[in-house]
């Protein structure tokens, strides 16, 4: 073989080298069907509301006169009698005191009524949302369906990176 020759073959085997390696190159495939991944997630929140009552209101009183007159009755029944008789006599006038000094005080008392009153009730609830976290992507490239999950809806055509290498024997 000439000297000629085996430089043109050379240059022929050199210049095929990279087609033989891996080659890496973009390219699109048409999108077939997207698929929503969902997720469901619980959000429970408080719910409340107010309410009007009527509440019973006891009368406004006082003791104290009761207790001053009690006292003082006492005292004035233990003045009169002798014996068993002055005992008695202390017991009525403490009893007689003890009333009429409860009414002296509370004469200007407030009457009990009825008073509305606001009770707020509250209760927790369960409140679902859906989340989407990703999208199950089917399409078409040369042919064939390929599925991949993307964290996005691609849209009509996805972008592909496609690699092509020799198989190994």
């Amino acid at each position: 073989m000439k000297l000629q020759a085996k430089l043109m073959l050379s240059a022929l085997l050199v210049g095929s080298l990279p087609a033989v390696q891996a080659a890496d190159f973009e390219d699109f495939g048409r999108v077939v069907r997207v698929t929503p991944r969902v997720e469901q997630y619980n959000q429970p929140r408080q719910e409340c509301r107010t309410e009007y009552v009527q509440v019973q209101q006891p009368a406004q009183r006082s003791a104290g006169g009761s207790i001053v007159g009690g006292i003082a009755g006492a005292l004035l029944g233990s003045q009169v009698g002798s014996g068993n008789g002055r005992t008695a006599a202390a017991a009525a006038g403490a009893i007689a005191g003890a009333v009429v000094g409860d009414r002296v005080d509370n004469r200007d008392a407030q009457p009990g009524g009825v008073q509305e009153q606001a009770v707020k009730q509250c209760r927790t609830v369960e409140h679902w949302e859906s989340r989407t976290t990703g999208y199950e992507v089917v399409y078409d490239y040369r042919g064939r369906n390929y599925t991949s999950v993307m964290s996005y809806d691609p849209g009509e055509r996805v972008r592909l990176r496609v690699s092509v290498e020799p198989m190994q024997n």
